[in-house]
């Protein structure tokens, strides 16, 4: 059974060595973590928008989880860039279901731009 643990405070250095390093497990959790901690939201939605097309589904999902965290915890995210992005992977069968709940965030949490 797998249990939660709060994404503890990593720095952008992390996720930058984790990507030239090519470790998804890495990736995944330093771009959670600057989700929750970087106060520069818009460097983690340029971040994950990248990761989106990663090979690895852990990553797809990491980085689609942050854009929902992004818009939750900064209430504005760039709806031009990031939901065509996010509704080309609603048919990804192991990184839809991630992508549909951050869509959700994204709603919920911020105001649709015009």
């Amino acid at each position: 059974m797998m249990r939660y643990v709060e994404p503890q405070p990593t720095g952008r250095q992390r996720l930058r060595a984790a990507v030239a390093a090519g470790d998804a497990d890495g990736i995944s959790a330093a771009l959670i973590s600057a989700a929750f901690h970087e106060e520069d939201g818009e460097w983690v939605q340029d971040w994950a928008l990248e990761l989106l097309a990663h090979p690895s589904p852990d990553v797809r999902r990491a980085a689609a989880l942050s854009l929902g965290h992004v818009a939750r915890i900064h209430r504005r995210i760039d709806h031009h860039l990031v939901l065509p992005r996010l509704q080309a992977l609603l048919d990804d069968p192991e990184v839809g279901g991630t992508a549909e709940n951050a869509l959700d965030d994204i709603r919920m949490f911020t105001a649709q731009e015009t």
